[in-house]
């Protein structure tokens, strides 16, 4: 489990890719809290750190993962948002994130909005259903507001220290991004439709 809140900015050093799924190589300082096996957020995809080694790790992306998030598309010298999982006793300091992402959005378009910016992101209708004004969404794994809504998009503002911390401060309109809905969203309505 993760709170969305971004503890670093790795550089992706290398991207294998075979017909069986994706190696990803990165470069992190937080790699020196992994062991080979431990969960790790990489643009708020929870992945099992692998082949640990001082400031660096790998992480395997199967099929599913490269078809349901935007991680297929990552090259080397890309910039990553890295969360480590919440450990018991932690504040939980954003919201309830699995690392489980519900969809890919586009950014649609970027405005200044005196010291933040407004990110306006258009999201497939099966995300969509589960976002409500006000509520938490997380983008590229950063635990962000719903500031508004329609029916092809929302908007999130980014405060100066997200847009230095994050992937999201250089994201130009056109750029995809992982989104996850909050979790209580999808309990409650199945326990609702019953």
């Amino acid at each position: 489990m993760f709170t969305g809140l971004i503890a670093e900015l790795g550089r992706v050093s290398g991207v294998e890719r075979s017909a069986d799924g994706a190696r990803v190589r990165i470069e992190a300082s937080s790699a020196s809290e992994l062991r080979d096996g431990d969960s790790i957020a990489v643009n708020g995809v929870c992945l099992t750190a692998t082949n640990v080694n001082g400031g660096s790790f790998s992480a395997e992306a199967m099929n599913e993962t490269l078809g349901r998030t935007s991680l297929g598309a990552l090259d080397a010298g890309a910039r990553v948002n890295l969360e480590l999982p919440l450990r018991a006793g932690d504040r939980l300091g954003g919201h309830v994130v699995q690392g489980h992402v519900d969809g890919v959005g586009t950014i649609a378009e970027r405005t200044e909005d005196g010291f933040a910016q407004t990110l306006r992101i258009e999201a497939p209708e099966q995300v969509l259903r589960y976002v409500v004004q006000k509520g938490s969404i997380a983008v590229d794994g950063v635990s962000l507001t719903v500031a508004g809504l329609d029916d092809r998009s929302f908007t999130v503002s980014l405060i100066p220290e997200t847009i230095e911390r994050t992937n999201l401060g250089g994201a130009a309109p056109g750029t995809p991004v992982n989104l996850e809905v909050d979790v209580l969203a999808k309990y409650v309505e199945k326990a609702v439709s019953r």
